[in-house]
């Protein structure tokens, strides 16, 4: 029997149209976009299936994400595949908690349109900014951001050789410097509204944690691994403490993996817009099996499992 992890992927994977075949298809998939309507009092249809600048903005985009990874997921139940462990990356992470049956659909949705909030109130854009540094190895990028002069740290442990900063724009500016004359291939800004997962953010995990603490947190009925330690979390009472801290700490994207593939791991099923963490995956151990769900044609692919 083939040992499956479910992966979830973050913000900036979003476009116009994700997850249009399930809602047409899968009652089950559009029962989620009515649910996510109702809760946020917001048309998801509209902004996500129609040209909408919205879905390109934090508040929008968190809700918009989660609304069509979870739509997926409901059309994959016909599969009868229970994953071994779940992860997701930074926003990911809450479909993964549902999945895990830790938080219900109804208060993940809730709270991934706080979370998007109150990341966008934390910092004024253009204050903020990520950048994308490939071609170094961890310890280097941490020692050239802490001896840089304001806020800039690792925002993402992504695969080898592909880490993310984030800080103060002068910061990220001269790290940047600092880094290309280190030997980095290339050191690439990425448009976002904000320094997300950096210490800046600590307003936003402060206001989180207020509430995380109003909903009914589960022990989770699938293990999941978490951003912040990338160890397996199985108590609820870890996981205010993660989800809060979540938005300004490091995501240690590889080191869950590694983690996983550590516990016996074999295969890995991206459910989500874009293949960014299946690319991920390969970079980090290209033995691994990896399927990405994305189109309804895809969920073929799971009759290999």
């Amino acid at each position: 029997m083939k040992q499956v992890a479910f992966l979830f992927p973050g913000q900036g994977a979003q476009y116009t149209g994700m997850g249009k075949d399930f809602y047409d298809t899968y009652k089950e998939s559009r029962e989620v976009f009515e649910l996510a309507s109702d809760i946020l009092s917001l048309d998801m249809t509209k902004l996500i299936f129609e040209e909408d600048e919205r879905l390109h903005i934090t508040e929008y985009t968190q809700a918009a994400m989660v609304t069509t990874m979870t739509a997926m997921l409901m059309a994959m139940k016909e599969k009868n595949i229970t994953p071994a462990v779940c992860a997701g990356l930074s926003l990911g992470e809450y479909v993964a908690l549902y999945q895990s049956k830790v938080l219900s659909l109804k208060d993940v949705i809730y709270l991934v349109r706080k979370r998007g909030i109150y990341m966008q109130e934390a910092v004024p854009v253009s204050v903020g900014t990520m950048a994308a540094v490939l071609g170094l190895n961890n310890e280097l990028v941490e020692e050239i951001c802490a001896n840089t002069e304001g806020i800039v740290t690792v925002a993402n442990y992504n695969c080898p050789g592909q880490i993310v900063i984030s800080g103060e724009n002068t910061a990220v500016e001269a790290a940047k410097i600092s880094l290309e004359k280190a030997g980095a291939k290339r050191v690439l800004p990425l448009n976002v509204s904000g320094p997300f997962h950096s210490p800046m953010l600590l307003p936003a995990g402060e206001k989180l944690r207020k509430e995380l603490e109003k909903i009914a947190i589960n022990d989770p009925a699938i293990p999941y691994v978490a951003n912040t330690t990338a160890e397996y979390i199985t108590s609820k009472e870890l996981i205010i403490d993660s989800l809060s801290a979540q938005v300004s700490s490091s995501v240690r994207w590889q080191q869950s993996v590694e983690k996983m593939i550590a516990n016996g791991i074999t295969t890995f099923v991206e459910i989500g817009p874009g293949k960014t963490l299946s690319s991920f995956v390969k970079k980090i151990d290209r033995t691994m099996q990896v399927i990405n769900i994305e189109k309804i044609e895809d969920l073929d692919k799971l009759d290999v499992l």
